[in-house]
């Protein structure tokens, strides 16, 4: 469960407007759970659904797989610059 603004300092570069976007997209989806506790200043919640969190096995699979991609294009640039 994350509030909005953790949410934004965790992806540095994004804009507020991308990130509402991207987050109502994903509540519409089933995704992600959007709570608005009734307070002032408003507070508003954002957390996995069941649905949400079974992507995270594929999310941990695609990150493996990309460490391993930047390991393996780094290496080849190595080779390629040492080669010339």
């Amino acid at each position: 469960t994350k509030r909005f603004g953790e949410l934004k300092s965790l992806m540095p570069g994004i804009t507020q407007r991308m990130l509402v976007n991207q987050l109502r997209e994903l509540e519409d989806h089933l995704i992600v759970h959007r709570k608005v506790y009734p307070v002032v200043p408003p507070k508003v919640e954002y957390s996995l659904t069941e649905h949400g969190k079974s992507l995270i096995p594929i999310l941990d699979a695609m990150y493996e797989w990309g460490k391993g991609y930047i390991v393996n294009v780094l290496e080849e640039e190595t080779e390629e610059k040492s080669a010339t």
